[in-house]
């Protein structure tokens, strides 16, 4: 009976791993802290019987310029791009979420994914007309990391191969890592101390920084900050290079440290299955122009490269995914 209640790692052989290393207990009991809140939202949304969220597929544009968890209140404090600016509600507080509600079980034949995310992995085949994934050619091993330079340069190739596609463009910035000045000081970036069993374990990068007292909080929050500003150059060269209607939007937020509910204590990252503003209000900036562009769908392009496993949990790795 106990073995259908406690979850799979809570073996004899993990209860050995946490009396030579107690740390992991402080993440075990962050990690429940995560489920009870996130839980308690969701029943508490689905009593309200409201659902506010953004179908972004269908909103009216020809560029969807996605920067990965980037909250509303970021944004607004720090855009140096001109155009309409509001909020909008996010479908996710993760981006395999983010990704499922809004791109899994649709046929977007007439739109080109470029990304730099890792979850592009787990989107079933012929989603889209075309992906490029960008973690397969361009991915940068000193920052681990696909850098938004390398975004922008695939982005513009894109639309020239496919010039009669809506375009959705996925910066991986300003989640971490950090490529700032600031969290270049760092002793590591949340998960590289940590061997393969406890990486696993990590609920997201901040909790090896913030809670392993490696860096204190408001360090890491200059360091996200630095993220957004460093990418802003980078997302107003897109945009003067694409044509048609753009818009600028996120695939979710990130905590900074509010204190959760039912359990007040202070979390930080996105957890999947997060029903709070701070994770599901994102930017949505729209860039009008007379200049849009004729779409059409046609069968999706075969993609004849072969995905490596070990690649793959690389990077989810690197990222903080697993």
């Amino acid at each position: 009976m106990m073995s259908t209640i406690l979850p799979d790692h809570y073996s004899v052989e993990n209860l050995k791993r946490v009396f030579k290393n107690p740390r992991l207990l402080r993440r075990e009991l962050f990690n429940w802290t995560l489920w009870v809140n996130s839980r308690s939202r969701r029943v508490l949304k689905a009593l309200s019987g409201t659902d506010e969220n953004i179908d972004m597929i269908a909103a009216d544009w020809d560029n969807l310029i996605l920067l990965d968890a980037c909250r509303y209140d970021l944004f607004d404090a720090r855009n140096q791009l001109n155009g309409d600016l509001q909020s909008v509600r996010s479908k996710g507080s993760d981006s395999w979420e983010f990704m499922n509600a809004n791109f899994a079980g649709r046929t977007l034949h007439d739109t080109v994914y470029v990304t730099a995310n890792p979850h592009v992995y787990e989107l079933p085949e012929n989603t889209f007309h075309a992906v490029e994934n960008l973690l397969e050619t361009r991915w940068d091993e000193e920052s681990g990391t696909v850098r938004p330079a390398a975004v922008v340069e695939e982005a513009i190739e894109a639309l020239d191969r496919y010039p009669e596609k809506r375009l959705i463009v996925h910066f991986m910035q300003p989640h971490f890592p950090f490529l700032g000045p600031t969290g270049q000081t760092f002793d590591h970036m949340g998960i590289k101390d940590l061997d393969a069993a406890e990486r696993s374990d990590a609920p997201n990068p901040w909790f090896g920084l913030i809670y392993e007292d490696t860096v204190d909080a408001e360090t890491v929050l200059m360091a996200y900050r630095e993220n957004l500003d460093l990418l802003f150059p980078h997302v107003e060269r897109l945009l003067e290079t694409l044509s048609g209607k753009s818009v600028v939007t996120s695939d979710h937020g990130n905590l900074i440290g509010e204190r959760g509910f039912p359990i007040p204590m202070r979390m930080y990252g996105h957890p999947r299955g997060l029903n709070r503003d701070e994770v599901r209000t994102v930017p949505w900036l729209e860039l009008e122009t007379a200049d849009r562009r004729r779409i059409v769908s046609e069968p999706p392009q075969q993609d004849e490269t072969e995905t490596n496993d070990d690649v793959v949990e690389d990077r989810l790795s690197a990222l903080g995914y697993v």
